[in-house]
């Protein structure tokens, strides 16, 4: 970020000295994981705003030759919308200022993507650049409620995001239920299509964010060969004669529930206290002491 308007605090002296820095930043990712087996540098140019021309341009052509993945935010608000229109006025839209940087590609992730245009949005599928949903940041800045499912409908790739910064949370689990609650807030305006059901909710969550950042081959599912990256959710029946266990967390079951309910119910009310295990690469890296390995 070489903008004068990015705060001083975190700004780069110069383009050249923000690509000197990123590339710095691989080399030594590139140090500790050569194959990026664990760790993946990605190229970021905060957005538009906080960049000049000169900074755009020298990460689209780093992103071009390294090929690593590149992430930035786009159409979060329609004031900031405004602001790259005044700032680069050859450009015809939010989304054309990054494709003519050459920062709009197959691994390029952005965020927000509210308040995108259809020629935008053709613009997105055409060069099959994918869209990280971030309903619970969209909802506390009050920046506006994301099409998801009109983005779906044309194509476009979708996955769930935090921003945690702007948001609460960095939970998943949450995230799920947020983009649940602002599909139904878009679907009193728009009609009943737009909103999401819990288990297209969870793909976002889960293959949707894997094919985001380029790994559905590897995580997001189950099929044989992939990583096991998995949790163990705990759900207990309710039992009136020992009283409540709030370490249990608050999901509730009252026995006559199928196993779709029980998934819906833990989307809704679960959180972390319902999670008894967890593993990455197949290790396991947390449990309960209840859970028994």
């Amino acid at each position: 970020m070489d903008s004068t308007l990015s705060p001083a605090l975190y700004r780069d002296e110069s383009p050249q000295s923000a690509l000197r820095d990123t590339q710095a930043c691989i080399n030594h990712i590139a140090g500790l994981d050569p194959t990026h087996e664990l760790i993946t540098p990605i190229i970021t140019p905060r957005f538009a705003p906080s960049c000049t021309t000169e900074c755009l341009k020298a990460l689209g052509e780093l992103h071009r030759t390294t090929g690593l993945p590149c992430q930035t935010h786009i159409s979060e608000n329609r004031a900031e919308i405004e602001l790259v229109a005044s700032l680069f006025p050859t450009s015809s839209s939010y989304t054309h200022v990054y494709d003519s940087h050459g920062l709009l590609t197959e691994r390029t992730i952005l965020a927000h993507a509210v308040h995108l245009s259809p020629e935008e949005r053709a613009l997105v599928k055409a060069r099959d650049a994918k869209i990280s949903h971030c309903p619970a940041s969209n909802t506390a800045l009050t920046s506006g409620a994301a099409r998801v499912r009109t983005l779906l409908n044309d194509g476009v790739t979708v996955g769930l995001g935090t921003d945690v910064s702007g948001g609460f949370t960095s939970s998943m689990l949450a995230e799920t239920r947020e983009a649940i609650f602002v599909s139904r807030h878009v679907a009193m305006i728009d009609g009943g299509e737009a909103k999401l059901s819990v288990e297209e909710a969870l793909f976002l969550a889960t293959r949707g964010g894997a094919k985001v950042v380029g790994l559905e081959n590897r995580i997001g599912g189950f099929e044989v060969g992939m990583d096991w990256d998995a949790q163990l959710v705990s759900i207990v029946p309710v039992d009136d004669s020992v009283g409540i266990d709030f370490n249990a967390g608050p999901l509730e079951l009252f026995g006559n529930e199928s196993d779709v309910d029980k998934v819906h119910k833990w989307v809704f009310t679960g959180d972390d206290r319902n999670t008894a295990a967890v593993w990455v690469k197949g290790r396991l890296v947390h449990h309960r002491d209840t859970f028994q390995p």
